[in-house]
């Protein structure tokens, strides 16, 4: 079975990765007690709930033609790429990160699993970077990769930390 992306689909599935971390920072925040810590993941989520609205602007952005046709990718590489993204062979973008929580983590098992779930959008976005025009916006994604790779050094360092006050 073959899956083609079309532009307005993969800036849908960025949408979804964005909304599922915001969810999962507001989850993980609600159940942790040290107000450095819930603060911190508030703000991530904030900036998710940003990196949302910018995926949805330049999915609005698209022009008519741009929504039924596939994205440039002449070797079809970013394309094979995002198909084995969305059947779930990189990570699976339809499930919720949040239910990690369910099972009441420590916050050290939290911030690891926020750090993989930063990794696994940097993955994503790296692939769409590739198929996606200067006109329709590829410096935003790179903007978002950058961002997404300061919530890493962020996480790492709240982690650090946690690992020497415990």
């Amino acid at each position: 079975m073959s899956i083609e992306f079309n532009a307005d689909e993969v800036f849908e599935m960025a949408e979804q990765i964005e909304r599922n971390g915001a969810r999962f920072y507001r989850r993980a925040a609600e159940g942790t007690t040290d107000s450095g810590r819930r603060d911190m993941l508030l703000e991530l989520a904030a900036m998710e709930d940003t990196h949302e609205k910018v995926f949805a602007a330049m999915r609005d952005d698209l022009l008519g033609s741009d929504r039924p046709s596939t994205a440039f990718d002449p070797n079809g590489e970013a394309a094979s790429y995002l198909r084995a993204m969305a059947e779930g062979h990189v990570f699976d973008m339809r499930a919720d990160p949040a239910a990690f929580l369910d099972a009441h983590p420590t916050i050290g098992d939290i911030l690891r699993k926020a750090l993989e779930l930063e990794k696994d959008s940097i993955v994503f976005y790296q692939g769409i970077r590739e198929m996606v025009s200067e006109r329709l916006g590829k410096d935003k994604i790179e903007h978002i990769i950058r961002e997404e790779m300061s919530h890493i050094v962020l996480l790492n360092r709240e982690l650090a930390a946690q690992r020497r006050s415990a």
